[in-house]
């Protein structure tokens, strides 16, 4: 049995989000309050070109610049920055909760992740809900009606993703694509037959559902392509 948390490590990464990424940081600040830990948020601004940093003028957040252009470098820097603004913290006593700039945490997100990995846990995987704003009818009909919301989904997000910092590092971290770092890490991680992994309902994680997203063939891209089959 893994040992409790002593801290937890917050990663937001961000690509020209000046006009979300005030709302993420709010409902971080609202989960935040609920936790009993020490908390670091990392926000990486990678290669951001709208202001996105003037956003983050007092907020107690860590910035951190990026020219990858690519979310999987741009989370594993954040986390690379952030263990390391966190040596005395043991890999195995430290959580990284993960979500994206264009999202918002529900309130208890943080404080149910720390609970996750006090029981043990090394891979939280969480689930998302769509905002509703501007979301035409077919496509919300068609997202309830395929998106598996129970404990025990297939899903990974990155938008709802937290691993214990030793479990992160023996897995080699996100990988440096423009798609598909949290699935990757997800599934090494899940491949040691030790680590106990754990696929929550609890607490989703509201994200956008625009039409054109930062990543390739991301979260956008699949919502895109629904909206073409319900059309």
């Amino acid at each position: 049995m893994n040992a409790g948390v002593k801290a937890v490590l917050v990663v937001v990464p961000a690509r020209n989000e000046r006009e979300l990424i005030g709302a993420c940081l709010e409902a971080l600040d609202r989960a935040v309050e609920r936790v009993d830990r020490p908390v670091l948020t990392v926000v990486v601004l990678d290669s951001c070109a709208d202001g996105t940093a003037s956003a983050l003028v007092g907020r107690q957040v860590v910035a951190v610049p990026s020219t990858a252009g690519c979310v999987g470098a741009a989370r594993a820097h954040g986390v690379r920055a952030g263990l390391a603004l966190m040596p005395d913290t043991p890999r195995h006593r430290l959580w990284i909760a993960n979500t994206d700039a264009d999202s918002t945490v529900d309130p208890s997100w943080l404080q149910h992740q720390v609970g996750l990995a006090d029981a043990g846990a090394d891979l939280a995987l969480g689930t998302v809900r769509l905002d509703q704003d501007g979301v035409c009818p077919p496509l919300a009909a068609a997202w309830t009606a395929t998106y598996n919301a129970a404990n025990g989904h297939h899903h990974v997000h990155g938008a709802n993703l937290g691993v214990r910092a030793s479990a992160y590092l023996r897995a080699g971290g996100f990988g440096s694509v423009p798609v598909g770092e949290d699935v990757l890490l997800a599934d090494t991680v899940a491949g040691d037959p030790a680590a106990m992994v754990v696929r929550t309902a609890a607490a989703p994680v509201t994200t956008s559902a625009r039409p054109v997203g930062r990543a390739p063939e991301g979260f956008a891209a699949y919502l895109e392509a629904l909206d073409e089959r319900t059309g």
